[in-house]
Order: structure tokens, then sequence, then C-alpha cells
């Protein structure tokens, strides 16, 4: 292997990266041994020049270097095959039925900024560092040979590709492809729209998560708000729910969530509404001087998308999940199930909870926990890099 330009870090800096995480920042570079070309492989050492990795050097980024390995590596196409087959297995391991799911999941199977998922015989490739970025034809050459895929469809629209100075790529990188693909999410069908869906077409990191609370919705009356395709709706149908009733904002959601009712024989259980669910939650509650509210809901299931960007937006995050939970509790009937969910990073566990549990004193419930939520394993959690656990959940029914 030819000599690679040397990344020395300041004193106290390698712990970080000795213990697992792939993040270098600007502030923990003592400086370069020689000049290093942006997105070039650089070698890693601390301020005593003992070895301490290899990885990909973006200057324009805040993280300078994204570790790859703690050796010396080629991240050729060999490389890639290796660490992809390496991820695959995890996924055959602990989702062994699933045909959809994520391959790769950046920093959790140390490919920092790499992300693939796998919609049946259709990839999806996000890209998200500069060093990734400029050797794609090998990441595509290395997934060709592990999968045959029919197509392999780029979404790169990410705000993170602006901070390594990446623009926009999105479309197909091999194979074709025309409209949305259908795929099978625990023996139900769902149309994943590749190339506009939210995220690489849908939600897979709720795979499991679908089934569990599922298996709460039998012989109830099932709310599913910010609904999307509707995979909590529709699974809650499948296991017995008496009826579904969607909510997303928006209308091509929602259409498409109706034709996946359609396509598991579930449309006479479902019903959906194109609608703010912050305003439908408000106007259910909403009550005349001296009426009573009636809850009329078994199952409420709360799965918003991220209300926070950063660490400053956390207060104004919470305010908003308190306001869905307070409203949602009320129409909750004595004995039902609050199945809710926060996929932001910066909004933990207890964090979380404390939240809900706000909510339900304000809102006069009292609630016991019966399930607690991650996310799917193909989206895997290295507890070193906090970074890779976002998604969480709880199960709360209303004790009165």
């Amino acid at each position: 292997m030819q000599s690679l330009p040397t990344v020395l870090l300041k004193p106290g800096e390698a712990d970080r990266v000795l213990a697992g995480h792939p993040w270098i920042y600007h502030g923990s570079v003592l400086r370069l041994t020689q000049p290093a070309a942006d997105g070039e492989l650089v070698q890693v050492k601390d301020h005593r020049q003992r070895f301490l990795g290899t990885g990909f050097y973006n200057s324009r980024s805040k993280i300078n270097v994204r570790v790859l390995s703690p050796d010396r590596i080629e991240p050729n196409q060999a490389f890639f095959e290796e660490r992809v087959r390496a991820a695959l297995a995890v996924r055959q391991r602990h989702l062994p039925a699933a045909t959809s799911f994520r391959v790769v999941n950046a920093e959790s199977d140390f490919l920092s900024g790499l992300i693939v998922d796998k919609y049946e015989d259709v990839l999806v490739v996000q890209i998200s560092s500069l060093g990734m970025d400029q050797r794609k034809p090998v990441i595509v050459a290395a997934l060709h040979a592990i999968f045959s895929p029919r197509a392999i469809v780029e979404r790169g629209e990410l705000s993170s590709r602006k901070f390594e100075g990446l623009a926009d790529a999105n479309g197909v990188l091999a194979g074709t492809l025309e409209g949305p693909v259908p795929i099978s999410l625990n023996g139900l069908r769902f149309e994943a729209d590749v190339f506009a869906g939210h995220k690489t077409g849908l939600y897979l990191d709720q795979q499991v998560n679908y089934q569990r609370v599922a298996d709460l919705a039998k012989g109830g009356q099932v709310l599913d708000c910010f609904s999307f395709l509707g995979g909590f709706g529709l699974h809650a149908a499948r296991a017995s729910a008496a009826h579904v009733h969607m909510l997303d904002q928006s209308a091509e959601a929602i259409a498409a969530a109706t034709r996946n009712a359609a396509a598991n024989n579930l449309a006479e259980k479902c019903s959906a509404e194109a609608v703010n669910a912050f305003d439908w939650l408000k106007a259910q509650t909403m009550t005349q001087p001296h009426e009573k509210l009636v809850p009329r809901w078994d199952l409420v299931v709360l799965d918003p998308p991220s209300f926070t960007r950063n660490r400053a937006s956390v207060p104004d995050a919470l305010r908003g999940y308190k306001e869905i939970h307070l409203r949602a509790l009320k129409l909750l009937k004595s004995g039902g199930t609050l199945a809710t969910f926060c996929c932001s990073h910066h909004v933990d566990a207890g964090l979380f909870q404390d939240t809900v549990l706000s909510a339900a004193f304000d809102a006069h419930r009292i609630l016991r926990r019966v399930a607690t939520y991650s996310q799917s394993p193909d989206h895997p959690i290295i507890p070193m890099i906090p970074e890779t656990e976002y998604l969480k959940g709880f199960a709360f029914e209303v004790v009165r």
C-alpha cells in the first residue's frame, strides 16, 4: 500500500476513536503530516504517532475524517463487498424472513456516509460523505456482485451532503426502473416510491414494531396518526382490529395507503383522511362548556416525523410532542392503549417518556407502560456510537 497522508490528533482525542466512534472533528486534529486531497484515504495517529486507523478525509466538513477501519485497508470493490456481505449476514440472522430491509446503515455497519436499502430486487443508495461519493462506481459494482438487482437507485437530497460540499444527486445508477416498487413487509403488500417517498421509500426501521403494535389492536377501534403508507394501520387491520382510521397530511400518502389497503383485502376495515394530524386531534378534543368528551378509540398510534433538526430545536419539539400526546390521551378509552414513537436522536427515551407522562398528568390520565420499542435490527445500534440510536417508543395502557 502506498504511503498515506497522516492525520495527527491532539492529546486526549484518541480515546473516542479507540472506542469505535468513526468521526474525527476538525477541532480534534493537531496537524497533517502532508497535504491530503478532500475525499482521499488517510491514516490516523495519536499525538504520539500511534496508529489508530484509516478513513476518508474532507477539509470542507466539520467531520474531517470518517474512520473506516482500525487497520490499513484499500477501499476497493473487494473491501466494499466484504463489508456489505458482513452487514447482510447481520440482517439474515436477525430478520431471516424479511425480503425488504436496510442492508447498510452507515456508522452501524462501519461504512460512515453510506446507506443501502433493499426493496425486494431494487436497491436504493444514499451517500452523505465525499469519500463515499467519489467511490460510487466501486460501491455500485460491489452491490451488483452481491445482489444482481433489477435496479440501483440513488437518493441524494440529504442536507448532510451540503456539509460535505456535495450537491443533490438522484436517479438510476444501474438497471431500469419505472414507478413504485411492490414490496412485502411481514406478509403485507405495500408500494414503495423509491424516487420520491419518505427516506428511501418508506420506514423500514419500523418493520418489527408494525407487528408488535398490531398485536394490541385485536377487536378495537384504531387511530393511526401520521400514517404515511399505512404501516401501522394495515398491520392492525390484519390483526383483527374492528376498524382503522388513518391520518396523514399528504394526500399522495393517503392515496397510497388506500391502495395498499385494497391490495391486502383490508379496504372494508380501513378509512383515511388527508389532514394535519395536529389540527384533527385538536378539533376532536374541543368541547363546549359543560360538555363531556366521550373517548372512542381503543388504540391510538402516534408516529410523527422528527420535530428536531438540532439540539437547539429540542424545547420546541417537546412542546409539540406534549401537545399531540395530550390530545391523543383524551381520545383514548379507559383501558385503551397509546403506542407512541420519537425518531429524533436529540430526544432520548427518558426525556420522551417524561414528555408523555407530563401530557398524561395534564389530561388526568394514569398510564401503565406495557411495551418498549426500538428500531428494527436492520438499523443496528452500536452503543459507542450514540448517533446510531434514534428511534424509541412505548406502549401505555390508560389505567383510568
